[in-house]
C-alpha cells in the first residue's frame, strides 16, 4: 500500500530586536506570521555572544506566547565549552528543544576563536552534553560556503556535521534551484540523507540584498539584478517583482521534493505573506 508523502516542513527566521521601536516591530511581525502556523522558528545569535541575552529573551517570547517551538541559533566561535554548557543549560530550563548549531564568524577584535573550531565540534559536544534533548539544525550551503577552496571540501565539512549528530538542515538562501536539486544529488552520493530544508530570502531592497550576497555567496542570477536595477527607487515594483520570482522559486522547490520552506523574514511580515499566498498555502498546511 502505497503511503503519502510527509507534509512540508514551513518555519521562519527572526532577529532578536535591540530597541523599543524595534521591539514593537518584532512583535507585530510574530503576531501577523504566528497564524501561519510555522513547525517552528528560530532566533539568531551574534557571533561571541553579542546577542545571547536578547536571543534568550526572544525564543522564550515565541514559545511561551504563540505555543511555536522556538529555536534559538548557537553560535560557537569565540566561546568555551563552559560558557556554549551554560547556554544549554538555560534552554533546557526554559523549556526549549530545538537548536540551530553553527560555527559563526569571528568577531572584529577578538583575537581567539576559542575551544569550538568548526560546527561538528559544537554539534558532537550538544549531543555529548545533552544527549537526544534537542533537535538539532545546521546549515548548509548550495552554492558553497564562502570560505570553503572547493564545493567537494563544503560537502565533506557537512557530512561531518550530520555524523556528530545533526537531525536536519537548513540552506543558506539561493535563488537558482538548480543549486539546490544539485546539492541533494551530492548529498545522497556521499551518504547524506537528512532533511535538508531551503532558506528562502524575500527580495524586497536590492541594495541590502546585494550586499548580503556578497557577504554570504549567494548568487543572485543576472537576469534577476538586472530586473531589479532598472526599477532604480520604484520600491513598489522591486517587492512586486521580487514576491513573484521568489515565490517561483519556492513553488519549483516544493514541485521537485523539497521537504519544506524556512523563511528568512528579517523581522518583517509583508513579504513572507504575500510569497505564502501566492503558495496557496494555508495554516493546516504547515501543521504537523
Amino acid at each position: 500500500m502505497s503511503t503519502s508523502p510527509p507534509s512540508p516542513i514551513f518555519s521562519l527566521e527572526f532577529f532578536p530586536p535591540r530597541n523599543e521601536e524595534a521591539e514593537q516591530t518584532f512583535r507585530t511581525t510574530l503576531s501577523r506570521l504566528a497564524p501561519l502556523n510555522p513547525r517552528f522558528c528560530s532566533v539568531t545569535f551574534g557571533a561571541g555572544g553579542t546577542t545571547q541575552e536578547k536571543t534568550h529573551e526572544t525564543v522564550v517570547h515565541i514559545q511561551r506566547s504563540t505555543g511555536i517551538e522556538a529555536a534559538p541559533h548557537l553560535s560557537c566561535v569565540g566561546s568555551t565549552r563552559t560558557a556554549i554548557h551554560n547556554i544549554l543549560t538555560a534552554y533546557r530550563e526554559a523549556g526549549i528543544h530545538h537548536l540551530v548549531a553553527l560555527r559563526g564568524d569571528l568577531p572584529s577584535g577578538m583575537l581567539s576563536i576559542g575551544e569550538f573550531s568548526h560546527a561538528n565540534e559544537l554539534v558532537g559536544f550538544i549531543r555529548e552534553a545533552t544527549g537526544d534533548h534537542f533537535h538539532i539544525e545546521v546549515a548548509a550551503y548550495p552554492e558553497m560556503h564562502p570560505q570553503a577552496p572547493t564545493l567537494e571540501t563544503d560537502l565533506k565539512n557537512f557530512k561531518r556535521k550530520v555524523e556528530a549528530g545533526a537531525d536536519s538542515a537548513i540552506t543558506q538562501y539561493f535563488y537558482n534551484p538548480e543549486a539546490y536539486f544539485r546539492f541533494m544529488d551530492d548529498c545522497q552520493r556521499i551518504g547524506v540523507d537528512i532533511p535538508v530544508i531551503p532558506g528562502i530570502m524575500p527580495l524586497t531592497n536590492y541594495s541590502q540584498i546585494s550586499r548580503f550576497s556578497e557577504l554570504c555567496g549567494a548568487d543572485i542570477p543576472r537576469w534577476i539584478r538586472k530586473r531589479l536595477e532598472q526599477f532604480g527607487d520604484d520600491r513598489a515594483s522591486i517587492r512586486a517583482f521580487g514576491i513573484d520570482v521568489v515565490s517561483q522559486l519556492c513553488r519549483t522547490l516544493l514541485e521537485g521534493g523539497a521537504p519544506g520552506l524556512h523563511f528568512y523574514t528579517l523581522n518583517g511580515a509583508e513579504a513572507t505573506l504575500g510569497i505564502w499566498n501566492n503558495l496557496g498555502l494555508t495554516p493546516a498546511t504547515a501543521s504537523t
